[in-house]
C-alpha cells in the first residue's frame, strides 16, 4: 500500500485563550495527530517558560506529536521594536511596552534566544515565524513609488544592512542549534514575496537557518503560491494550511479594521478561492515533506491548519479544517507514474 506523508495539525497562535493542555485536548478532538503551539503556550505563570520535561509530558497524555513553535510573534516585535510602532505591545508584558525602542529589541532578543534553547531541548529544530519590518513602514507599504531613496538615503540599502545586524545574534544561535527559522512570506514583513525572501538569503551569505514557511492565503497581490513557492522550494521547512476569498470590487488596501468589511477574507479550508489539494501537491514537489522528516526524525510532516473566518466560530473553523485536511489532504503517495502500468 502506498505511504502518506503527512498528519493533520494545528497552529496555536489564534487559540491563546486556552492554555498548553487546554488547546491539546482540542486538537486531539477535533481530530488533529499533532500541534504546533504558540510561544505563550508554553510561557509559566512567572513570565518565563514551562519546563521541556512539563511541555513534553502534555503532549504525550495528549497523544499528540510536537510539530514546532510558532513564533511569529516575539520575532516579529524584535525586527520591528526598532521603529517605534505601538503595533509591538500587544505582544509583549505591559511593562515592558512602556520601554524604549531599544529597550523592547533588546528584551525580544534575549527572549527567542530562550525561546530557541526551549525549542533545542524539546528536539524542535523548525520554529515556523516571520521577521519584521527591517526595512521600515515605507517600504513595507509595498506602494510603487520611486521615493525609496534619494540624495542622502537608501531605504533598501539601509534595511539590507539593518537586518543583517539585527538579526545576526539569533541566527548565530539558530545556527549553532541546527534550527531553522521558517519565515512565512507575508505581507507587511521582513520579506512580502519570494524575491525578497531570496535577498535576505543572499545579504546574509546564503545563511542555512533562513528557511520559509509556505502559506499560500498570503498570496493575494499578484504573486501566486506558485510562483511563489517554486523560487523559494529548496527553503521550505514547514507549512501552514490556510485559504481565503477575494470580494470583488473592494479594494484590496484599505484603512478598514472589521474583517467582515475587507476584500480579502480568511475562510474555511474547503470553501475559498485556493484548490488546497494543488497547494499540497506543490508542497510535495518541493520536497517539503522529505524535508522536514529528515531534520525533525519523524515518519510524516505536518499539514498545520491555520483556518480562520470573518463569520464562523474559531473553534469551530480550525475543527472543520482539521478534519478536511485529515480527509482530504493527507493522501496516499504515487509510488510512480501512472503511465507505469499501461499496456502491461
Amino acid at each position: 500500500m502506498a505511504e502518506n506523508c503527512f498528519h493533520p495539525s494545528i497552529e496555536g497562535a489564534q487559540h491563546g485563550a486556552k492554555s498548553l493542555a487546554q488547546f491539546l485536548a482540542y486538537a486531539k478532538k477535533s481530530g488533529a495527530e499533532g500541534a504546533q503551539p504558540s510561544n505563550f503556550m508554553l510561557q509559566n505563570e512567572k513570565g518565563g517558560f514551562k519546563s521541556a520535561k512539563e511541555i513534553k509530558d502534555t503532549f504525550a497524555k495528549a497523544k499528540l506529536s510536537l510539530d514546532g513553535v510558532s513564533a511569529h510573534c516575539p520575532i516579529w516585535v524584535h525586527t520591528t521594536a526598532w521603529t517605534g510602532s505601538p503595533t509591538v505591545r500587544p505582544f509583549v508584558p505591559a511593562d515592558v511596552g512602556k520601554k524604549s525602542p531599544a529597550e523592547i529589541e533588546k528584551w525580544a532578543e534575549d527572549y527567542v534566544l530562550r525561546l530557541l534553547d526551549l525549542c533545542a531541548e524539546l528536539g524542535v529544530k523548525i520554529v515556523p515565524m516571520f521577521w519584521g519590518v527591517a526595512f521600515g513602514w515605507e517600504v513595507a507599504t509595498g506602494y510603487p513609488w520611486g521615493f525609496w531613496a534619494g540624495g542622502d538615503y537608501d531605504l533598501i540599502k539601509e534595511g539590507q544592512e539593518r537586518f543583517v545586524k539585527k538579526t545576526a545574534k539569533i541566527r548565530a544561535h539558530a545556527n549553532k542549534l541546527g534550527i531553522y527559522l521558517a519565515h512565512e512570506i507575508h505581507p507587511g514583513t521582513g520579506a512580502m514575496c519570494a524575491d525578497d525572501f531570496n535577498m535576505l538569503v543572499q545579504i546574509c551569505d546564503g545563511d542555512k537557518c533562513l528557511a520559509v514557511n509556505a502559506d499560500p492565503s498570503h498570496c493575494w497581490e499578484g504573486e501566486s503560491w506558485e510562483t511563489r513557492f517554486l523560487k523559494v522550494a529548496s527553503r521550505i521547512y514547514a507549512c501552514h494550511v490556510k485559504n481565503f476569498v477575494i470580494r470583488p470590487s473592494l479594494p484590496l488596501r484599505m484603512m478598514e479594521p472589521g474583517w467582515q468589511k475587507r476584500a480579502m477574507q480568511f475562510v474555511d479550508i474547503g470553501s475559498g478561492d485556493l484548490n488546497m489539494t494543488r497547494y499540497v501537491e506543490l508542497l510535495i514537489h518541493t520536497g517539503f515533506p522529505q524535508r522536514y522528516c529528515q531534520v525533525m526524525g519523524r515518519k510524516t510532516a505536518p499539514l498545520v491548519v491555520e483556518a480562520e473566518s470573518a463569520y464562523r466560530d474559531l473553534d469551530a473553523t480550525s475543527a472543520n479544517g482539521i478534519q478536511y485536511v485529515r480527509d482530504h489532504l493527507c493522501f496516499p503517495l504515487a509510488a510512480g507514474s501512472f503511465e507505469d502500468g499501461m499496456g502491461a
